[in-house]
């Protein structure tokens, strides 16, 4: 079966007609490949036209251990717009068992997790699994979970210094946030604490499809904040333009995760490099192919982060952002 590529948005009736030519091939061709082709469900909320990068990041990492697609492994992507797809979806791989399903970030953890004790799950860009009851410790995950963690808590904080610092006159901030994904609690606690502590009025808005986002920023223009904190998921980083555009319209200044959101016109980002995460995720599907239990796969923390600026999104805006600011930061986009 060739498999699904990015590049396009992926309908859902395209991967029940993949499947049923599976159901198709002889049973000794569909033997064979089971014995010599690794097979790697990957599960995302999103499109697969804004993961391509991902995609591209993991394929490198596999490749440069030594798996290539039909050759030694079998790439089985499943893309969902909506949390009800990607629980069924879930639900669809499971069935598939996979040698391991590559579940993103936190979010498609939530989905996978309660369906299978047994499939390995590796992660790239997990929020905070301890917090969240995904591995026991980072040191010992004690399950059939692991892999790499953003810190998202730390990274959230972080974005309300930054933003705070870029609009020093600021007493209102929005927080656009998804309330479908597991890391939604504690990114709240920590906008109440940051805003807290910097004397910031928070003005929430729930999202949790792309169809929220005009009443989201309507919504918070209305309220007349003065910058927007998008948390970091996996709804808000697979509608980057459409977020971009939208805080254009209203002009309202924009802090995200990932870097991706910047590159198409977003204000500013700050957090790890998730291509580099995904690549380095890589390493642990390895590891569990060639025997290692995801138990005894210690998950490793993001250790290099980047501050993006989009300056030509600041003047349309605009907003003067102080040249020192400018100096500090990692990439400024002109």
């Amino acid at each position: 079966m060739s498999t699904p590529e990015p590049g396009g948005d992926m309908q859902r009736r395209e991967f029940i007609a993949g499947l049923g030519g599976a159901a198709a091939w002889p049973v000794v061709a569909r033997a064979q490949q089971s014995a010599n082709v690794a097979r790697i469900g990957f599960l995302r909320l999103g499109r697969a036209s804004s993961d391509a990068d991902r995609v591209k990041a993991l394929r490198i990492g596999l490749r440069d251990l030594g798996y290539f697609e039909g050759k030694n492994i079998a790439l089985e992507f499943r893309w969902a717009e909506t949390a009800e797809q990607l629980s069924a979806l879930a639900a669809e791989l499971v069935r598939m068992k996979p040698d391991v399903i590559f579940a993103t970030s936190s979010t498609e953890v939530g989905a996978v997790r309660p369906l299978t004790k047994t499939i390995p799950i590796v992660f790239a860009t997990h929020a905070d699994p301890v917090t969240l009851g995904h591995v026991v410790s980072l040191s010992h995950p004690g399950g059939n979970a692991t892999g790499l963690t953003m810190q998202m808590t730390d990274i959230a904080a972080k974005e309300f210094e930054i933003l705070k610092e870029v609009l020093p006159q600021a007493t209102r901030f929005g927080v656009l946030f998804t309330p479908t994904a597991p890391s939604y609690a504690s990114f709240l606690q920590t906008a109440e604490a940051s805003g807290a502590k910097l004397h910031i009025s928070l003005h929430q808005a729930p999202v949790s499809s792309g169809d929220d986002f005009d009443k989201a920023f309507a919504a918070m223009a209305l309220a007349q904040v003065d910058g927007v904190v998008i948390h970091g998921a996996a709804l808000t980083a697979s509608h980057g333009v459409r977020l971009a555009e939208l805080a254009l319209k209203h002009r309202l200044p924009t802090i995200f995760v990932v870097r991706d959101n910047v590159e198409v016109g977003g204000l500013m980002s700050y957090g790890p490099d998730v291509r580099d995460l995904t690549r380095r995720a890589a390493a642990y599907i390895d590891k569990i192919l060639k025997g290692i239990k995801p138990e005894d796969l210690p998950v490793e923390q993001a250790t290099k982060f980047e501050l993006l600026v989009n300056n030509k999104t600041a003047k349309a805006i605009g907003l003067a952002i102080p040249e020192a600011f400018l100096l500090r930061a990692d990439e400024v986009i002109e």
